[in-house]
């Protein structure tokens, strides 16, 4: 099918990513997020006065995030502009995208603002208070770390998802390994001439903000924190659980950013657009759930559903990024879909620049819009898994590049 909904070609922007407890550490997400956002609508000429909707995401609560959306549109000077929190892990940003096509779609708005952001670093350390409790006591939890490591419904961490899906369908080290270093060479790519894909959607060199957001206090002249393996370091790696076979060379890094972009009618992208020939159409969205600790898996049948809802194949698709917190995503993804393992993630992807999961998604997203404006038009998809084994996908068409 086809959405009412496109994204303006152009209209969307990442920051770069850095790796946890880095530039971004001291950061609070959201007014980072706002500072980002009133910035790159400034440099696209877009007023925020046109938004009535608006979506944000994120995974890591910040100071004062109850009041999330509002507060975000607020500080970028949309005031008259709400909408919803939302919080998938790494689905976030196809959720928020979702929810802006959704708002659209029944005409409840006409121009939306999605914006994606997380710090992992320095996450909170919540305490819920049991007056009940031995002596009062209550309970406390480490948001970030404790999460990582444990799912509560069935007790295991994410890296035991990966080992559960290597074990089933024999995926071993060395594969995976090899799979590291053609993501790491595709992201080399986008490193080209000074950075020249990045600079496509990205402000390089990025000014980094003090806390207060008024002054810079350093500069980024790209992701922070990126390993560069070779064939002989990975193999030296062991393998992080006993009797496994992930390293830590094959899975991605905790990070820090965020990402947005502008969702509205056909008639008001043209608009906005950066260049009115192209068009950013939406066609499919998928939403799945693997089998209690087998996340890798669920990538799969969301892109199934994706690609069913837009009436095409995995085939027909010329650009597919993935999220792969573990190189065992790529490795089963291919098997399952028939998609060519080495072409897939063209440019990069999180298994490199890292993960902050919600503006993970929307980075993604814009990657397969531009790889495929570079290739004048075609046919992408993304999809990508998340925390309780769910994972959501999307399909969407570049023409007129």
């Amino acid at each position: 099918m086809t959405y009412k909904a496109e994204i303006p070609y152009g209209a969307y922007w990442s920051t770069p990513f850095a790796r946890w407890q880095g530039s971004f550490a001291n950061l609070h997400s959201i007014e980072f997020a706002a500072h980002v956002a009133k910035s790159e609508l400034a440099k696209r000429n877009i007023d925020p006065k046109v938004f009535d909707y608006g979506a944000l995401g994120f995974s890591v609560p910040q100071k004062h995030s109850f009041y999330g959306l509002p507060w975000l549109t607020g500080l970028i000077g949309a005031g008259q502009a709400g909408g919803p929190t939302l919080m998938q892990a790494c689905a976030t940003g196809v959720r928020t995208l979702l929810a802006a096509v959704q708002e659209i779609e029944v005409s409840l708005a006409s121009t939306a603002l999605v914006v994606n952001c997380d710090r992992t670093s320095n996450g909170p350390h919540l305490y819920y208070p049991n007056p009940k409790g031995p002596g009062g006591t209550g309970v406390a939890e480490d948001w970030v770390m404790e999460n990582f490591g444990c799912d509560p419904l069935g007790r295991h961490s994410m890296l035991q998802t990966a080992e559960n899906v290597a074990k089933k369908h024999g995926i071993g080290t060395a594969e995976q390994h090899e799979v590291v270093l053609r993501r790491e060479e595709q992201y080399r790519e986008a490193l080209a001439n000074g950075s020249a894909f990045l600079k496509r959607y990205m402000t390089l060199p990025f000014e980094v903000p003090a806390p207060n957001l008024k002054k810079t206090v350093g500069t980024m002249e790209g992701d922070e924190g990126i390993n560069h393996s070779t064939p002989e370091g990975l193999a030296k790696l062991k393998p992080v659980m006993e009797g496994g076979t992930v390293t830590f060379g094959g899975q991605t890094h905790p990070a820090d950013g965020n990402a947005g972009l502008v969702v509205t009618t056909a008639a008001k992208a043209r608009e906005l657009s950066r260049d009115p020939k192209i068009a950013v159409r939406l066609h499919g969205f998928g939403l799945a759930r693997a089998p209690l600790a087998y996340m890798p898996e669920a990538t799969v049948p969301a892109a199934k559903l994706a690609l069913a809802q837009a009436g095409k194949g995995i085939k027909d698709m010329a650009a597919i990024k993935t999220h792969n917190p573990f190189a065992i995503n790529d490795l089963f993804f291919a098997r399952e879909t028939g998609a060519d393992l080495k072409n897939m993630n063209n440019y990069g992807c999180s298994l490199v620049w890292g993960h902050p999961q919600a503006p993970m998604g929307t980075r993604a997203i814009i990657e397969v819009i531009e790889e495929l404006a570079l290739r004048g038009g075609g046919w992408g998809l993304f999809t990508g898994c998340a925390a309780g084994d769910t994972a959501m996908a999307v399909v969407l068409e570049v023409t007129g590049a």
